[in-house]
């Protein structure tokens, strides 16, 4: 008697159970990050010193150096405090994407995860799910909050908008993120690539300077950042109240650069993964 084989689930099949387990990491990392409160309470205070550091700053600068939104001249703390946002936005994004993986190596379940009939990419994905909903959430707080504060004069309609810029970035500094996590796993050690990364990219954004300031061949370089793509934009909705049609403008730009930092940034990972288990050292660190 001959039994005949079990038929091969889906694909479907098989991505509905993988995005069945995405829940489970981000239940995991919402309890680690509230059995350490301190942490959210020194974050937030570092990001209020660093709004009133600038806020002083402002008073020196020249409202006429600074660049008009809608017509309208701003401060220099409205103009700041944009790329103040975005700036912590890139950093704390790559560090956290980075160290997601660098921890299950740590506490010792990286290994015990890819033994499991886990597709490599959920794990990533689940490894960073839950900073990639509170990191967004926290720009868009962290905006309006000092918005309150220091009486800066956004408008309403734009913050539809911006959030959708945002959202359009993250996959960009996932991708990146990806990457480093992947030199982690060969390297042991991250955070200096990671640190120049986002200092590289902040510096080229325009966050605390129009970009117009750049020697000019660096100005031309600078503009074809993300990081000042998305700055720019988030500066005329929310200044200039420019709309939902300049933020879809920057959404497509972004598109690009969001999928090559992705597809970059998972070759890199995988390519890391593949050396590791060779040698078989993942589980070092």
């Amino acid at each position: 008697m001959t039994t005949l084989p079990h038929a091969a689930p889906s694909r479907w099949a098989v991505l509905a159970d993988e995005l069945a387990k995405l829940p489970a990491f981000f239940r995991r990392d919402i309890r680690i990050a509230l059995s350490y409160r301190l942490g959210f309470v020194t974050d937030w205070a570092a990001l209020l010193i660093q709004a009133f550091t600038f806020s002083f700053i402002g008073r020196l600068v020249n409202p006429a150096a600074l660049p008009t939104y809608g017509g309208h001249p701003v401060s220099y703390m409205e103009f700041a405090i944009i790329g103040i946002a975005l700036g912590g936005f890139v950093s704390l994004a790559l560090g956290r994407v980075s160290s997601g993986i660098r921890q299950e190596q740590v506490i010792g379940t990286l290994e015990s995860l890819l033994v499991t009939p886990t597709s490599t990419k959920t794990i990533q994905l689940g490894a960073v799910l839950y900073d990639l909903v509170f990191i967004p959430i926290r720009t868009a707080v962290f905006l309006l909050v000092t918005a309150l504060l220091f009486g800066l004069n956004f408008h309403a309609s734009g913050i539809a908008p911006a959030i959708l810029v945002l959202v359009a970035l993250l996959p960009f500094v996932w991708g990146i993120g990806v990457a480093t996590a992947g030199l982690v796993l060969t390297f042991r050690r991250g955070t200096m690539i990671v640190g120049l990364g986002a200092a590289v990219l902040t510096l080229l954004s325009g966050s605390l300077f129009p970009l117009d300031l750049l020697p000019h061949w660096l100005e031309i370089i600078a503009s074809f950042n993300p990081l000042a793509i998305a700055i720019q934009s988030m500066r005329e909705t929310l200044l200039g109240g420019e709309g939902l049609s300049n933020a879809l403008i920057a959404t497509a730009e972004l598109i690009p650069f969001a999928l090559a930092s992705l597809v970059a940034g998972f070759w890199v990972f995988r390519l890391s993964l593949q050396r590791e288990r060779r040698l078989g050292t993942i589980g070092l660190y």
